[in-house]
């Protein structure tokens, strides 16, 4: 598997740091996890054309990790461009439908895709679910951040990765998180200025060293972040490796 970090930053505009957005390649399957606003911009510098997009993960609905959903949904209707024929899974917590049906009332049907590309999988709240696709098993947890918020676990190709979404310190992620070979966990407040519903540097380090990850890796800074020791308080909870994400950072798991 190759991650690509398109925006390890928040809803506050950076150039340094787009919004929250992640392109995943997982054996035959490539994976967008959540796409704030520039998603879709990053995920050109990255190489990735937006017809290769088999699934689109959205943790929650915040702006900063959905507002490129309304730009993706009108891409697919140029012609000229837009050639992907296979269908695309869209997948988050129950409610979706009714989040895209509320999109339509504002933009219309400009952003109703071909038919039949789009199928919308909607996942429980509050309970952890699984999907199996060839060579892909999927597995949604709650996050404990917005109601409808969930985590995402991602097995190909004899690897493993976790994606948090935004989460405060969550028994349910650890649990999600066994074995994994890279956790992908927000961290969105230094260490001395925790907010509710995020994580700080020890709170992600807690859950990845109680689930015995392998790396983890920070992301989603608020800019304080930025001149803070993100390092030190997550080393006192966790032994291996840890990242700090910046954008187009690519990992190999």
């Amino acid at each position: 598997m190759e991650l690509t970090i398109l925006g390890s930053g928040t809803g506050w505009p950076r150039r340094e740091r787009n919004a929250a957005g992640y392109v995943l390649r997982a054996g035959d399957w490539v994976l967008l996890l959540d796409c704030g606003p520039g998603t879709l911009r990053r995920l050109t510098e990255a190489g990735v054309d937006i017809n290769e997009l088999d699934l689109l993960f959205l943790s929650h609905w915040h702006p900063d990790h959905v507002s490129d959903l309304v730009p993706y949904l009108f891409a697919t209707r140029y012609g000229l461009g837009f050639t992907r024929g296979r269908p695309v899974r869209l997948i988050s917590a129950e409610g979706i439908r009714d989040f895209l049906t509320a999109l339509r009332q504002a933009y219309g049907h400009w952003i109703d895709p071909p038919e039949g590309l789009l199928q919308i999988m909607e996942r429980p709240r509050g309970v952890r679910s699984r999907l199996e696709f060839p060579g892909l098993v999927l597995e949604t947890a709650p996050a404990r951040h917005n109601p409808e918020s969930l985590a995402l676990r991602v097995e190909a190709e004899g690897r493993v990765l976790v994606y948090t979404g935004d989460t405060e310190y969550s028994p349910e992620i650890t649990e999600l998180s066994r074995g994994a070979d890279l956790l992908l966990a927000e961290c969105a407040c230094p260490e001395d200025r925790p907010v509710e519903g995020h994580s700080t540097p020890s709170q992600a380090a807690r859950m990845a060293a109680e689930a015995g990850v392998s790396r983890l890796v920070l992301t989603h800074f608020y800019p304080p972040c930025d001149q803070a020791d993100l390092l030190t308080p997550a080393r006192k909870f966790f032994s291996g490796e840890i990242l700090l994400a910046r954008d187009l950072l690519r990992i190999t798991i």
